[in-house]
């Protein structure tokens, strides 16, 4: 990931991008209703947005037609569930594609289904059952940030073996083949990406502690607990 531009079959590109519109507008549809009812909640927002545009950015070479890089959609999810880094995803993306030649368009739905739609979730779901458990919320901030950053690279991984299968094994050994090449920079690279996510988020925490317990990411109390819950459920009915 990124998947380079033309490098997938047209088919396989156009099934992506498919697979990955529901989601998207799905997304618009929450960022939209966020920013409508919190305003005040668009500064941090962009700066999740920020913060994914330039960690994926950072690009080492890796498998021909990709590269290995952080993700930065761990944060976003964390803050303002996965539907709404959908599309802050797809914007990074779309502007990496168009101006830095990173990814690109024919692959832009592909890239979008990996990094900002399964990641997000992926992290996010990790993150909640830590937090479910009692984790402490750093903990649990790592290690949502560390599963969304990997599991970007294991749905990669089966795109690229999908479309260009081993020959002689298949899809089974073109998946081994790339998701092994892969973990020589990405478990690093995940890893590093989980430690910086915790270091934002303290900062976060001592600037905008009022507006991290409206998310729900803060909770000090019972009462504040039943006000995670409810914003939690209030999230998913959207």
């Amino acid at each position: 990931m990124h998947i380079a531009e033309g490098f997938l079959p047209p088919v396989h590109a156009v099934a992506w991008g498919v697979a990955s519109a529901p989601f998207v507008v799905h997304g618009a549809r929450s960022l939209i209703r966020e920013v409508r009812e919190h305003p005040e909640s668009t500064l941090l927002m962009g700066a999740s947005g920020a913060f994914t545009f330039v960690l994926s950015a950072l690009k080492l070479p890796s498998v021909t037609g990709s590269c290995s890089h952080p993700t930065g959609t761990g944060l976003g999810a964390v803050l303002f569930r996965p539907p709404v880094m959908a599309v802050l995803g797809t914007i990074t993306l779309l502007f990496q594609a168009l101006l830095l030649a990173h990814g690109g368009l024919t692959t832009l739905g592909a890239n979008v289904f990996s990094m900002a739609i399964v990641g997000p979730w992926a992290g996010y779901g990790v993150y909640r059952l830590l937090r479910r458990f009692d984790a402490p919320l750093m903990v649990a901030v790592f290690f949502g940030a560390f599963v969304a950053d990997l599991s970007t690279y294991c749905v990669t991984s089966v795109q690229l073996a999908l479309a260009f299968p081993d020959p002689g094994s298949g899809f089974v050994g073109a998946l081994g083949k790339f998701g092994s090449i892969f973990a020589v920079t990405q478990i690093p690279l995940a890893v590093s990406e989980g430690l910086l996510t915790v270091l934002v988020m303290r900062l976060l925490v001592q600037s905008s502690k009022g507006e991290l317990t409206r998310l729900g990411v803060l909770v000090t109390s019972v009462a504040g607990r039943k006000t995670e819950q409810s914003a939690n459920a209030e999230a998913v009915a959207r």
